[in-house]
């Protein structure tokens, strides 16, 4: 594993041991050039996906993606980072083992707004107005009282 202060090529594992839910290993590294410590993850990848983008682009699936928009919707609102992160890895779970190699980007951001529906409304809302590209104040207003009516339900 290559040194993020000094690039250097070699460095020492110190400290492994497994995340909260089990989904990668967090190892404390210490690179034997400059001394410095850092934490790397390891986690399993089952498969390489695409995402089918609109305008039928193509890229490879990343988590950092996933990781950045649900960060994102739920920034400033109290949520618990290890709930957010295993919303991360179920989801990422669920795209891996579905036996297509080809995943279209509206599938994730459905399972996406799924998982934050049942964790917090507010970002739920956040990450539905950027998905569903809210244009207008109207958009918000019918979509969270439809929420809200679900709630109530």
């Amino acid at each position: 594993m290559r040194c993020p202060f000094c690039a250097h090529d070699d460095t020492q594992v110190k400290d492994s041991r497994p995340t909260e839910d089990n989904a990668s290993i967090r190892r404390r590294r210490q690179c034997s050039s400059c001394g410095a410590r850092f934490t790397t993850f390891e986690r399993v990848q089952l498969r390489e996906v695409v995402v089918v983008k609109s305008g039928d682009r193509r890229e490879p699936f990343e988590r950092s993606k996933l990781e950045q928009s649900v960060a994102l919707a739920s920034r400033k609102r109290g949520i618990d980072q290890e709930r957010l992160d295993q919303l991360i890895s179920g989801i990422q779970r669920q795209v891996e083992t579905s036996g297509e190699a080809e995943v279209p980007s509206s599938h994730i951001g459905e399972l996406v707004m799924e998982g934050l529906r049942q964790i917090d409304s507010v970002a739920y809302i956040r990450f539905a107005s950027v998905y569903r590209d809210f244009s207008e104040a109207r958009d918000f207003e019918e979509f969270a009282s439809a929420v809200q009516d679900a709630a109530r339900d």
